[in-house]
């Protein structure tokens, strides 16, 4: 899919923009919305930096903008002058404390067996370069709800979703099997997903990127 598909909504002289980042999920999100786009791999040592962070004690709102604009900021060191470099990080907290992405199904179970029945938050954060300079920033939060879900239910969850639950950091994915798991979400799906892309559609529109 791209922009040539749909001439109304991304415009023939808009900046390139570049996708700081080599998610499947945000790439997908993207494309669904018409945006033609290329995608580069930020050389940052996130779980230092992250780990870092939390020692410090920073919020995990201003976290997850951190660890985005660092993302943009070294892609846009090598990138065309006029284009636009957006970058995004999603972090996951449970009463204070920060989860990683699982390392392997396993881990992924001891992830999900100690979120269940209890609140956990998403937070989405994005950043965007342009000229070398940070233009626009923008930060979301979900609430979500594990049920308190059987040892069964796990094994069944697991062993139909697979391997392609370890790039999401909360290991479900609400727009497939995931969603067999909560039991109350708030929030916006796009944050959920790790884009909030309703903010980012608005900032490419006041950019030039896509029709007004």
């Amino acid at each position: 899919m791209s922009a040539d598909r749909y001439p109304l909504l991304q415009r023939p002289d808009a900046p390139p923009l570049v996708l700081a980042s080599r998610s499947l999920a945000r790439a997908r999100l993207l494309r669904a919305a018409g945006l033609d786009f290329t995608q580069a791999q930020a050389l940052v040592d996130e779980v230092a930096v992250r780990e870092a962070m939390q020692a410090e004690g920073v919020p995990v709102e201003d976290a997850a903008l951190g660890l985005a604009e660092l993302k943009a900021a070294a892609v846009a060191r090598t990138a065309p002058g006029a284009a636009i470099v957006l970058a995004a990080d999603q972090m996951l907290e449970v009463e204070g404390v920060w989860l990683e992405k699982p390392a392997d199904l396993a881990a992924a179970r001891r992830q999900l067996a100690a979120l269940r029945g209890r609140r956990h938050l998403l937070v989405s954060g994005a950043v965007a370069y342009r000229g070398g300079q940070r233009v626009w920033h923008h930060v979301d939060t979900a609430r979500l709800w594990l049920r308190d879900c059987s040892e069964a239910m796990l094994d069944a969850y697991l062993a139909a979703a697979g391997p392609a639950i370890l790039d999401c950091v909360g290991a479900y994915q609400l727009e497939g099997l995931g969603l067999q798991l909560m039991a109350r979400v708030e929030g916006d799906l796009f944050t959920i997903q790790g884009l909030p892309l309703l903010p980012v559609l608005q900032f490419l529109r006041d950019q030039g990127v896509l029709a007004a």
